[in-house]
């Protein structure tokens, strides 16, 4: 495993994340989740991303359960807030309260005294941000949180966010966690180019496409059975599952197959390549496909292969 800074911070993260997002708490039983969490620490991961709202605390539980017997200083861990947990006026965004609550809520959850990265799952616009950055600072101060981060928010919110952490003193925002694959590449006009000056990370997801760049989805052909674009969260994938972005990416598999690598190694090592990039977040729901995903981790393509890659792709790529 190789290691990367997160944003500027001195903190050093696996380059290849753990997460739960679709999997623990849910569609994988939690045997299954803890042996994938344990191969993945065994193969160096040091890095656990959740959130409060995956499966409403259910993952969290499950990550914090696995987490149990290892040393507490031998991995980051990283939860979210914003969604909503409940039906109450003040039980989703990102207002003083439901930080603070849903804070404890997700320490009691995972187990823990703090967690190390504390990260906005969304922007909200009905709360002011400074209020927002307050509470994050506070719980810095208090030492639930060590670091704090973000999720999806854009290069003005970023840019502004930094400014009144600077004016006011406030513990800095260190990542960002937004979408990045192949197909989907939003944040490198703006997001990349800021958070570089800012010193914020990229701690991206989906770097597989929900599963699309791993080639199991063929075009014409119905997904295989158990399949991620088979179960009740099929509608985040219903962009991907189009015919011909299908046959874009069934293009990729002779230039993983001259490297020698599964086409999920290519894609992952492709979101690697970019060094604004902390760690990329994959899924699991067996310890194979740690093992699998994991191998990308040192794979270098060349110029070459990375024009070969935009041009298999060509007009599918989301910018």
């Amino acid at each position: 495993m190789n290691y990367r800074h997160l944003g500027a911070t001195g903190l050093r993260v696996s380059e290849i994340a753990l997460g739960s997002w679709l999997t623990y708490g849910g569609t994988v039983e939690d045997e299954a989740a803890v042996a994938c969490i344990h191969r993945a620490y065994e193969l160096g991961c040091n890095f656990f991303d959740t959130a409060n709202i995956y499966r409403h605390g259910e993952a969290e539980q499950v990550v914090g359960r696995a987490l149990r017997g290892i040393d507490r200083d031998e991995y980051v861990l990283a939860t979210k807030v914003y969604f909503a947990m409940g039906t109450g006026p003040n039980d989703r965004g990102l207002s003083r309260k439901h930080i603070f609550e849903q804070c404890e809520r997700s320490l009691a959850r995972l187990g823990v005294d703090y967690v190390d990265l504390y990260q906005c799952h969304r922007p909200d616009p009905e709360t002011p941000l400074e209020e927002t950055l307050r509470a994050l600072d506070d719980l810095v101060r208090q030492g639930k949180v060590l670091y704090v981060g973000v999720s999806e928010w854009p290069a003005e919110l970023l840019d502004e966010a930094r400014r009144i952490q600077a004016e006011r003193g406030f513990d800095p925002i260190v990542s960002n966690q937004p979408q990045y694959s192949m197909l989907y590449r939003v944040i490198e006009s703006e997001v990349v180019p800021l958070s570089k000056q800012l010193g914020i990370g990229q701690i991206v997801w989906a770097p597989l496409a929900q599963g699309v760049l791993t080639g199991k989805y063929r075009p014409g052909e119905a997904p295989p059975e158990g399949s991620r674009a088979t179960g009740p969260d099929a509608g985040f994938m219903r962009w991907l599952m189009r015919d011909d972005v299908l046959e874009a990416v069934q293009r990729l598999r002779p230039i993983a197959e001259g490297l020698g690598v599964s086409m999920a190694q290519l894609a992952i090592a492709w979101v690697l390549r970019e060094q604004n990039v902390s760690s990329a977040i994959v899924g699991a729901s067996r310890p194979a496909q740690v093992e699998e995903n994991f191998a990308a981790v040192g794979l270098e393509l060349s110029e070459e292969i990375l024009r070969a890659i935009d041009q298999a792709l060509g007009q599918m790529v989301i910018r």
